[in-house]
């Protein structure tokens, strides 16, 4: 049983790259969270916590990989069904800071999150059908979507009347709308496309979440830190 990790073994590489990356991720949110404005301690602590758990997640696949050279695409789920949620709610912490928000608002993007992801788990597991799984969960990230640019959240921010909070919302929305949709067009080509090269997915999914978690933390971690320095404090 091989317990090594091969230089030309590009697959593992990107399990081990995005393993160390979202550790360090974790760990400088944490560290960061005390130097900055309370109002965005609750946030910090949320994209740390998203990044720890993604750690574990994929130290874990590249253990697999490295030992059967495998690390099937359902595995990704238990991660994405624990971090995608709390990446969506970050949106309504940040508001929360700034402005008065009803609690509605936490419950549509908490329930319209896991109804993404878990219709995707359940096509691409085999417990339903692959369309309707992949369109259900279409169904939940464009509704998802709407909320952030056209519902309620989408005005809140809007109204707000803090730059940063309003920054780091259009930023990190861009990101659920493009570099999400990644993860739709994996599971398009894979389960209903003709299907793709898993090694060739894995790297892309690995890379991808590089944009998709520490680039979205790191977004939230700079709009605080300017409102801290603003702030004077």
């Amino acid at each position: 049983m091989n317990k090594l990790l091969f230089p030309q073994d590009v697959v593992g590489g990107s399990f081990w790259l995005i393993s160390v990356a979202m550790i360090g991720a974790a760990i400088f949110f944490f560290l960061e969270r005390g130097r900055l404005s309370k109002r965005w301690n609750t946030v910090m602590t949320l994209v740390g916590v998203i990044a720890l758990m993604s750690s574990i997640h994929y130290f874990y696949a590249k253990n697999l990989w490295v030992m059967n050279g495998q690390a099937p695409i359902a595995i990704r789920y238990i991660d994405w069904t624990l971090t995608f949620p709390l990446q969506i709610l970050t949106f309504y912490v940040m508001l929360t800071a700034v402005t008065d928000v009803k609690r509605g608002m936490f419950w549509r993007l908490l329930v319209g999150t896991l109804v993404w992801v878990i219709a995707q788990f359940l096509g691409a597991s085999g417990y339903m059908s692959v369309t309707l799984g992949f369109l259900v969960g279409i169904v939940g990230w464009l509704y998802i979507i709407g909320e952030l640019y056209m519902g309620d959240a989408g005005r809140k921010n809007a109204a707000c009347g803090n730059e940063h909070v309003q920054m780091a919302f259009f930023a990190n929305r861009l990101i659920i709308t493009i570099g999400f949709s990644i993860y739709h067009i994996g599971y398009f080509i894979e389960h209903l496309g003709g299907g793709v090269n898993i090694s060739s997915l894995n790297v892309i999914y690995n890379l991808g979440d590089i944009l998709n978690k520490i680039i979205f933390g790191m977004v939230i971690y700079g709009a605080a830190s300017q409102d801290t320095k603003k702030s004077g404090l």
